[in-house]
């Protein structure tokens, strides 16, 4: 497992300043996939063409698969143990990049995404994390890589832009992150922790 220097609680980090200073204040957290910044990169410039006033692209940095929703914790440390313990039960697999195109519904859309395979491994990851962070979600698991938000006028925008293609790109998944949103006034997501999955040789390291 790999974790990033995480500096003390307060304006800018995570964690408790003095014994004294009260419990630490909660981050928003979740536990996702990264992509590699060169497939990241291709990605994104198939979103470059709907750049406007009323879309937020997504940076190459940021480009993820959400694997369990944002969660308010108070314990980082305990976060990260359990991420480590959901990537010893799961094994590496391939993550395939099947379709780029408008979503979730099609008559409003509200962003452009990119359709991964839900291969049978990233069920049983996406499970394992759910039961180690004792976690519920019932909503039909579609993962997916989000290229950009739309604010409004998403149907004109897909009108003028028409996006709907199959892609090729295929990445070997041998980690999950746990990743940190912005802090109020900051910008881009920060990888709190990396844990290997268990086929693909676990071992524990600081960056």
């Amino acid at each position: 497992m790999t974790t990033t220097d995480a500096p003390p609680n307060g304006p800018n980090g995570i964690g408790d300043v003095h014994a004294n200073s009260g419990p630490p204040s909660p981050v928003r957290l979740f536990a996702g996939l990264a992509v590699a910044p060169e497939i990241a990169r291709e990605l994104v410039k198939l979103a470059a063409c709907i750049e406007g006033p009323s879309v937020r692209l997504v940076a190459p940095a940021d480009v993820h698969v959400t694997l369990i929703p944002p969660w308010r914790e108070t314990s980082v440390p305990a976060a990260i143990e359990k991420l480590d313990l959901a990537a010893r039960a799961c094994e590496a697999f391939w993550l395939t990049f099947r379709r780029v195109g408008y979503g979730p519904d099609l008559r409003r859309p509200r962003m452009l995404w990119v359709d991964c395979a839900a291969a049978e491994e990233i069920t049983i990851l996406r499970a394992s994390l759910l039961q180690a962070y004792g976690q519920t979600d019932e909503r039909p698991f579609r993962p997916h890589v989000t290229l950009a938000r739309i604010r409004n006028n998403g149907r004109r925008i897909a009108r003028i832009h028409p996006i709907d293609q199959e892609l090729s790109f295929a990445q070997r998944i041998e980690t999950i992150e746990l990743f940190q949103s912005p802090l109020p006034g900051e910008a881009g997501y920060r990888i709190v922790a990396s844990a290997r999955l268990e086929k693909a040789g676990h071992s524990t390291s600081a960056e």
